[in-house]
């Protein structure tokens, strides 16, 4: 027989099915009598086994059951009646009276209980043990909502003319404001690749190549200290539109972002999103992330979002005392900064055409209208301080297609793992990713980094030194 996934036994009522799952709860009614809570992907079921009508070896079988095995059932899907119906499942109103059980692979006792919330268990016991964590259903729900949020906004931009593209992982270092991280080149000894902080040159060449209208959900690493809301890596619904100005961007992002929102279900606070300066965000919160929401918006999960504009383009390094950006360094200053930026004056005053999206105190997104034009990014990395050749070396592949006919361009990137945040109401990142790192960097079930063998780092031509404290 074909297999039923639990949330369909509810309209199959006298039909027999086959059912595949874990076996969540277990409970033993004296000698003829047990039921268990059969979970799968869909949802919950109770399976009653009545052993006097059963044979001799699924009486056996069922004896060995205990929580987490994997089993397969076939059964009669029988309406409960109103005096046995369970309001707190979604398959309340029905039972399935077993015939048969196969036990698929049993199962030893999970170091702690997945059939309840594993929100206090240690953090190392989590992240070893993450394929049980994830089995619990707080997990399950942030992760497939995860996966429909993503799906909301691929339809919405599908439906808007945008083209889904690739860009590389392994690319070259660029000055995107963190560490990179970096991958030896075996063909090229003593050469790296980096990988991505962000696909933000890819993007923009996919303007220069007239895609007009991109997107992919991008994988990004940046090599900065984990903390609860930022990690090693993330994914980023990243896209990018060419013969835009600021408001246009703005307008299609918040149109996804309330599509996507509302399809699932959620309120947001204020709609169009209010717009305010930095430095009116500054001023009233005292951040550029803010959460305007009441306690009771809170409670009820109410999405605040706002536009934060009008960032500073500038601000000096404390280390060097250099001019470096505030966001990236591919923006375009707002327009009646243009003149300024180009004769590298009033440079404390530029303002850029950066624009980030916030709700409910975090980071959601951040963009901005891009230099679309070789000069305007080449004064930019002047105030910066960089050489001609430091400039070509950096950034020559891009001065040199903007002068291949660039249109103008925005665009911006929206953090999943944010997003999600807000949608659960989690406060750490690592409660809306699969599989995480830790809070001291290293991976979860599989134990990395580790160390290479003298082999492997030969052929790659490094040497390791021990790092003096």
């Amino acid at each position: 027989m074909t297999r039923t996934w639990i949330d369909e036994t509810t309209q199959k009522v006298g039909e027999t099915v086959v059912l595949k799952g874990w076996v969540h709860r277990l409970r033993k009614m004296g000698d003829k009598l047990v039921f268990i809570d059969l979970r799968d992907g869909s949802g919950l079921a109770q399976v009653v086994f009545y052993k006097p009508d059963l044979d001799e070896a699924t009486c056996t079988a069922v004896d060995e059951l205990k929580p987490e095995f994997v089993i397969e059932v076939e059964g009669v899907v029988n309406d409960r009646g109103a005096k046995q119906v369970n309001p707190e499942m979604l398959t309340g109103t029905i039972e399935i009276g077993a015939k048969t059980v196969n036990i698929l692979n049993a199962a030893l006792t999970p170091p702690f209980p997945i059939d309840q919330d594993s929100a206090n268990v240690a953090e190392h016991v989590r992240m070893k043990y993450r394929y049980l964590d994830l089995r619990t259903e707080r997990l399950q729900h942030h992760l497939r909502l995860r996966s429909r949020w993503v799906q909301a906004c691929r339809e919405y931009l599908f439906q808007n003319r945008f083209v889904e593209i690739e860009t590389p992982l392994l690319t070259k270092a660029t000055p995107e404001g963190s560490r990179d991280f970096v991958v030896p080149s075996r063909l090229q000894p003593g050469k790296f690749f980096a990988l991505p902080q962000s696909p933000q040159q890819y993007k923009q060449l996919l303007m220069c190549s007239a895609f007009e209208r991109y997107f992919q959900t991008a994988r990004a690493l940046r090599d900065e200290d984990p903390r609860a809301d930022r990690g090693f890596e993330h994914t980023q619904v990243d896209l990018e539109m060419s013969f835009v100005e600021r408001e246009d961007v703005m307008q299609m992002v918040e149109g996804m972002v309330i599509s996507a929102a509302e399809k699932l279900g959620f309120t947001i606070r204020e709609k169009p999103f209010p717009r305010i300066s930095y430095k009116d965000a500054m001023a009233k919160y005292g951040a550029d992330k803010f959460d305007m929401r009441t306690d009771e918006e809170k409670a009820a999960g109410v999405l605040a979002y706002a536009w934060v504009v009008d960032f500073p383009f500038f601000e000096r390094d404390t280390k060097s005392g250099r001019w470096t950006f505030t966001h990236n360094p591919f923006s375009n200053p707002l327009p009646e900064f243009r003149d300024d930026l180009l004769a590298g004056r009033n440079i404390e005053n530029i303002l850029t055409s950066q624009y980030d999206l916030v709700c409910n105190g975090y980071e959601s997104g951040g963009g901005s209208i891009r230099a679309h034009e070789a000069e305007v990014l080449e004064a930019t990395y002047r105030v910066m301080g960089y050489s001609k050749d430091e400039l070509t070396a950096s950034v020559g592949h891009m001065l040199e297609a903007f002068r291949y006919g660039a249109p103008p361009h925005g665009g911006i990137a929206l953090g999943v793992e944010r997003n999600l945040m807000n949608l659960t109401g989690e406060s750490a990142l690592r409660e809306v990713v699969a599989f995480p790192m830790t809070a001291s960097g290293t991976t979860s079930v599989m134990e990395a980094p580790t160390s290479l063998d003298v082999e492997t780092l030969l052929e790659l031509s490094i040497k390791t030194t021990e790092k003096k404290s």
